[in-house]
């Protein structure tokens, strides 16, 4: 599907989203478009897998319906001022803008949503709630071709008139989803820590770029890695998925598998912020981290900036609490931490949640649904369980038709999203 070129007319653009909504389950994922970095200016992670099948119920709300259901800001066409940040998706943002202009409420809730892919009705799932991308895991992969593969994810991708984002975690080492299946790749990735400490950063360089071009290959957009956190202790949770070295030495290596991923077309995902250090396990249970703020500047901040300077599309936000930020929410749920992350490291890329369905929040939210918690503290993007997808779409359709989630946090987060899209050539 080609790229919407910058500077199209109001008219032309809705004249295409027609054409693309009546052909799209007629298109391929093979037809998508990468741009180069000139061009481009410059989930999660759950131990389980949910793979339960989720039949839902249609929509009220169609992205189909009148025009006069369809939000339309003040403003006009322009894009607020506040949204205006010279950010890394900034130059798609005006044709971004008016598109999310012509995007139903439930459209622009669904592309919030990024969900596991349930093994049954993964298409109605998609269509039904307008989602904006599905994580895969190795079931996903298990027992398929290249050729396989691609064929059956196209027909996931064109589910409703604005394609999916597919992501992975493709860390190497103990996290593995598709190159431990000897259909799709020779070998198994190895773990950063392993690669670094035989061959150094020549051996880094030489594993990212054959790690994105195989993702390329499979059509994948994002990789849910790096992994930025810095643990030392052989008991640290984190242990065997860190490079394992310093902060200085970490950030190189997230500079280097960020610049060469993004050049190759596969989006980075920086994880897991604020920095994972020696934590517990958060897909069972709490973790509460007692460190200093300026601790975490002096070491955990520096991998995470080194990323957002080379340009990285994603950063992950843990699930540790924080007592120093906020002793009383996860971060992910943090609108603190968020803040952080915005104003002091000046990321103005999307923002995206660990797992949803993990014990660290599932423990903590009880009264609030835990997605509108998440969008509400600042993330683009909540992941969550196919069995969460309608639980959590209806909680965010509720929030706003109370006034809880406003215009200006979904009008923000949809465009973003289709900004990135947009950039990426997935729309």
């Amino acid at each position: 599907m080609k790229r919407i070129q910058k500077g199209i007319s109001l008219l032309t653009l809705a004249g295409l989203v027609l054409s693309l909504s009546a052909c799209s389950n007629s298109k391929n994922i093979s037809s998508r478009t990468v741009n180069t970095p000139a061009a481009e200016s410059s989930a999660s992670e759950s131990s389980v897998q949910d793979t339960s099948t989720v039949t839902p119920e249609r929509s009220e709300e169609n992205s189909d319906s009148s025009e006069a259901s369809r939000h339309q800001d003040a403003s006009g066409f322009e894009v607020p001022e506040e949204f205006r940040d010279n950010g890394i998706f900034s130059a798609y943002y005006d044709d971004a803008y008016k598109y999310v202009l012509s995007m139903s409420t439930d459209e622009k809730i669904g592309q919030m949503i990024w969900s596991g892919r349930p093994s049954q009705e993964s298409i109605e799932l998609a269509k039904y709630h307008y989602l904006g991308g599905y994580v895969l895991f190795g079931n996903d992969f298990a027992g398929r071709t290249k050729e396989a593969l691609t064929e059956e994810l196209s027909q996931v991708v064109y589910s409703h008139r604005i394609p999916l984002a597919i992501a992975v975690d493709e860390e190497g080492g103990t996290v593995t989803r598709i190159s431990d299946k000897k259909e799709l790749s020779d070998h198994a990735f190895e773990s950063p820590r392993d690669l670094y400490k035989r061959g150094g950063m020549a051996y880094i360089q030489s594993d990212a770029n054959e790690k994105a071009s195989l993702l390329k290959q499979l059509h994948i957009d994002v990789n849910l890695a790096p992994v930025c956190d810095i643990a030392t202790n052989a008991g640290d949770f984190m242990y065997q998925r860190s490079l394992g070295e310093d902060a200085a030495t970490t950030g190189e290596f997230v500079r280097v598998v960020t610049e060469i991923s993004q050049s190759t077309g596969v989006s980075v995902t920086l994880k897991h912020f604020p920095g994972y250090g020696g934590n517990t396990d958060t897909h069972t249970g709490l973790s509460v981290d007692n460190r200093t703020l300026e601790e975490f500047r002096r070491n955990d901040f520096i991998p995470f900036q080194s990323g957002i300077q080379a340009g990285a599309h994603f950063v992950m936000v843990s699930h540790n609490t924080i007592t120093a930020v906020d002793a009383d929410m996860p971060a992910s749920l943090s609108a603190s931490v968020h803040q952080i992350l915005r104003k002091e490291l000046g990321f103005t890329g999307l923002i995206i949640t660990d797992d949803l369905a993990m014990g660290a929040i599932s423990k903590i939210t009880k009264e609030q649904d835990p997605a509108v918690t998440a969008i509400l503290a600042g993330n683009d993007i909540a992941v969550v369980g196919p069995s969460m997808v309608s639980s959590s779409f209806q909680a965010l359709k509720n929030a706003y038709s109370t006034g809880v989630l406003s215009d200006e946090i979904l009008n923000h987060a949809a465009m973003r999203i289709i900004a990135w899209k947009m950039m990426k050539g997935i729309m």
